[in-house]
C-alpha cells in the first residue's frame, strides 16, 4: 500500500496547515498539497496527504474517510499513480467540421 492519500470534498475555504494538522493526529505528515485552480487561485477543493508509513496512512483512512471537516464529509482513499497524457492536449474541436448538429433536416 502507498503511503500518499487523495483527500476529496474538501471545503474551498480549508488550508494547507489545516489540512496537515488534522492528518497529523493519525501520524508524521510529510508532505501537504492542496490542488488550486491556476486561473482564480482558490482551492479547487481536493489535495494530497502523504504519511511517513502505509500503517499510518491506512489509520488516516481509517479515522477521517467520511469524518466531517468543515461541514463537508471527507473522502480519504489511497492516491492512485497519475496517469499519463496524450502529448499534444485533447480538447474540442471545430464545429463547423463533421455530423449533422442536430435537428432531422430532409437535405435531399
Amino acid at each position: 500500500m502507498s503511503n500518499k492519500l487523495f483527500v476529496g470534498n474538501l471545503s474551498f475555504n480549508i488550508t494547507e496547515n489545516e489540512l496537515q494538522d488534522a492528518f497529523a493526529a493519525h501520524g508524521t505528515v510529510t508532505e501537504t498539497n492542496l490542488m488550486m485552480d491556476r486561473m482564480t487561485n482558490r482551492p479547487r477543493g481536493f489535495g494530497f496527504v502523504t504519511m511517513s508509513t502505509a500503517e499510518e496512512a491506512q489509520k488516516a483512512i481509517d479515522a477521517l474517510n467520511g469524518k466531517d471537516m468543515d461541514g463537508r464529509a471527507l473522502t480519504v482513499t489511497v492516491a492512485k499513480p497519475r496517469e499519463e497524457r496524450a502529448p499534444g492536449g485533447g480538447g474540442g474541436g471545430r464545429r463547423e467540421y463533421g455530423g449533422d448538429r442536430g435537428g432531422s433536416r430532409n437535405r435531399y
